[in-house]
Order: structure tokens, then C-alpha cells, then sequence
């Protein structure tokens, strides 16, 4: 097993600790939606297992006039596309089995993209799922501000990156907004 596929275990199994035990983390991170950088369009995801629930979230930054998208993975090996969205309306399967607004739905490009993550550090490294969705995304839309949402428990001394991982912006978590230098 390599090492990056036991760190991940490992964080995985830390992040369902820290969901267990503070179960209205999500809230008291939507607390600080107004420190977030300004941007209209906010990418946001559907939090799946232990992943920090955005949905309180995205309903603070809609009360600030801000409009919400979510990913979509319509190939395996490409950037994700994003469709506009808000809470309550339907969803269906992408093709990474993650929930996603309907193919009518309006594509539109967000300006920022929060991210779930399973460890983060100070110097804007992120350790994800593996898949490199939001990687190959971060990469092919350079403008838009990548922001990882998560409990601030899950914060690592300082991560090893790859060439083709992408850093963070900067992260919002419970204890509210860092950005990263």
C-alpha cells in the first residue's frame, strides 16, 4: 500500500471523528461565509460519507446575493464542468456516482470552488480522494479562487505534493477563513 493510499485512510478515518464529534461544525463554518474573497459564482459539492456538509454554507452565501453551481464529471479523465444550482432542486447521479444537477441545468463558470478535502496545510496543499477531479479542474480554470472547506481538525503540519497537485487558495473551516501566502 503506498504511502499517499494509507495517509488517505488514515485522514479518512480521522475526518469521520472529527463529523462524529462536532456535528454542528458545518453550521458555525457557514458562520464565516462573509470572510470568503468576493465572487458571484460559487462552486460548492454535495458532502458525501464524513465530507463537512456545505449546504449551510451555500445558504449564507445566498443571503449575500451570491449564486451557487455544483461540479459535474461528465469524463473520466477530464476537467469537471459546473451547472448552476440552489438547495432543494433535483439532482441525479454523474458519472462519478456523486450527485449533480440536471443536464438542462444552465452551465456556468464559478469564480470561486470549494473544495472537500481529507487534509490540508498552511502552504495551500490539499490531499483529496485520489480521483484528481478537482485537480484537473483547479488546472484548467486558473482564475477561479480554490478554496478547501473542511473541520479544522484535519489540518496537516505540511503535506508532500505532486507536480500536478493544485493549491488551495486558501480554507474555511469551523474556526473560519485562512488564506493561505
Amino acid at each position: 500500500m503506498s504511502e499517499k493510499h494509507q495517509m488517505r485512510a488514515a485522514m479518512r478515518a480521522l475526518r469521520k471523528q472529527l463529523a462524529e464529534a462536532d456535528p454542528t461544525a458545518a453550521m458555525r463554518a457557514a458562520d464565516h461565509a462573509g470572510d470568503l474573497p468576493p465572487g458571484e459564482m460559487v462552486a460548492l459539492y454535495r458532502a458525501m460519507g464524513s465530507e463537512l456538509d456545505p449546504e449551510p454554507l451555500g445558504r449564507a452565501l445566498m443571503a449575500q446575493g451570491r449564486r451557487l453551481c455544483l461540479p459535474v464529471v461528465v469524463a473520466r479523465d477530464a476537467a469537471m464542468i459546473f451547472r448552476a444550482w440552489s438547495p432543494g432542486e433535483p439532482l441525479e447521479m454523474d458519472l462519478a456516482s456523486c450527485p449533480a444537477p440536471l443536464p438542462l441545468t444552465a452551465e456556468v463558470e464559478p469564480d470561486l470552488i470549494v473544495t472537500p478535502l481529507l487534509a490540508f496545510d498552511a502552504f495551500g496543499g490539499r490531499l483529496g480522494q485520489g480521483g484528481g477531479y478537482y485537480d484537473r479542474t483547479f488546472a484548467a480554470r486558473p482564475q477561479a479562487l480554490r478554496i478547501g472547506f473542511g473541520y479544522a481538525g484535519q489540518r496537516f503540519e505540511r503535506l508532500r505534493l505532486e507536480l500536478h497537485d493544485m493549491r488551495l487558495n486558501g480554507v474555511l473551516t469551523e474556526a473560519g477563513w485562512r488564506a493561505n501566502h
